[in-house]
């Protein structure tokens, strides 16, 4: 992502510096995981659609870097609770937070976290941009339960999967490239634009996770993790739609009874990958991508905006 990097670098670096204040702890113990948080960061993929959405918008102010730690904040806090609701001990590649100080000390981070972030846009007046991504929060929190009631008898279709990714995973994303529009210009038809555009970029990235799970070369490794959890993929509930009555019954009760089973699990991979579904779920990422790009396209053309383009193409391309 070069020309990402030539066009928001320097916003990016001055971004890691504020952000690095914003998070600081009062006591020794908060102040040591607030550090182990910000050295085991990601790839800071949300500030970049923060800063690249303003700059197409119009121009970066102070309040795009506060919109950018907001996001990221938010963003840091839902993971830190997501691994203490999955009992996960690893986070990209190192221990997680509730690994190392246990689940009580991992949810009071993940408070705090939240609370920071509260506290920069009130104590700056960003209550617009604070309306944004609070409602990015509620749907988060909506998507992960309506999930959680539905894999219990696996009969997600279609429909209700998109409305689960679009309030789970689309909706951060999309909040991000809302407030950095919005930042840009106080204009709120524009962050509604910006809005659209980074929903259909999520919907996208979260096809894309999806497709890890079935291990086409162009995909990633197999895991079948999604299938060990419960978790209906789009290629799944594909499947299972145009699968006849007994193969469905099989996928179900596998899913259900032995997704700790390897070999199981690798039939059902086996069984998605000769129904089409890898292809029609690759089908969709790229329609979600093409209206992305399309609603992108009615700015100028412009590095900012080509930069954009890279940062897309990157989310549905990534190996991992």
């Amino acid at each position: 992502m070069e020309l990402v990097k030539n066009v928001i670098g320097k916003e990016l670096d001055e971004f890691e510096k504020k952000f690095a204040d914003n998070v600081k702890g009062s006591n020794p113990l908060l102040d040591r995981i607030m550090r182990f948080i910000i050295r085991r960061k990601g790839k800071q993929m949300r500030p970049m659609f923060v800063f690249l959405s303003a700059k197409i918008a119009g121009s970066i102010r102070e309040s795009t870097y506060r919109a950018a730690a907001l996001i990221e904040l938010l963003h840091t806090a839902t993971l830190v609770h997501d691994d203490v609701v999955d009992n996960a001990m690893v986070r990209r590649n190192f221990f997680s937070i509730n690994a190392l100080w246990k689940n009580k000390i991992a949810v009071l981070v993940g408070d705090y976290l939240l609370a920071k972030g509260l506290l920069l846009s009130i104590e700056n007046d960003d209550t617009p941009i604070l309306r944004i991504t609070s409602r990015a929060v509620k749907e988060m929190s909506e998507g992960e339960l309506l999930q959680m009631e539905k894999a219990r008898k696996l009969d997600i279709k279609e429909d209700i999967y998109f409305e689960i990714i679009r309030a789970k995973t689309a909706s951060l994303l999309s909040s991000a490239c809302s407030a950095g529009a919005y930042s840009a210009t106080d204009k709120p038809e524009t962050a509604e634009h910006f809005r659209l555009f980074g929903e259909k970029v999520g919907i996208a990235f979260q096809i894309k996770d999806d497709l890890f799970d079935y291990g086409e070369d162009n995909v990633g490794k197999p895991t079948g993790i999604d299938i060990k959890e419960k978790k209906m993929t789009l290629p799944l509930i594909y499947t299972l739609q145009h699968a006849d009555r007994e193969t469905k019954r099989k996928i179900i009760y596998i899913v259900k009874n032995q997704s700790t089973d390897r070999q199981k699990v690798n039939e059902v991979i086996a069984l998605v990958r000769a129904s089409g579904g890898i292809e029609y779920a690759l089908q969709k990422m790229q329609e979600y991508h093409t209206e992305a790009i399309a609603l992108l396209h009615q700015y100028p053309d412009s590095p900012e905006r080509q930069a954009m383009e890279q940062l897309v193409s990157y989310v549905i391309e990534r190996k991992y």
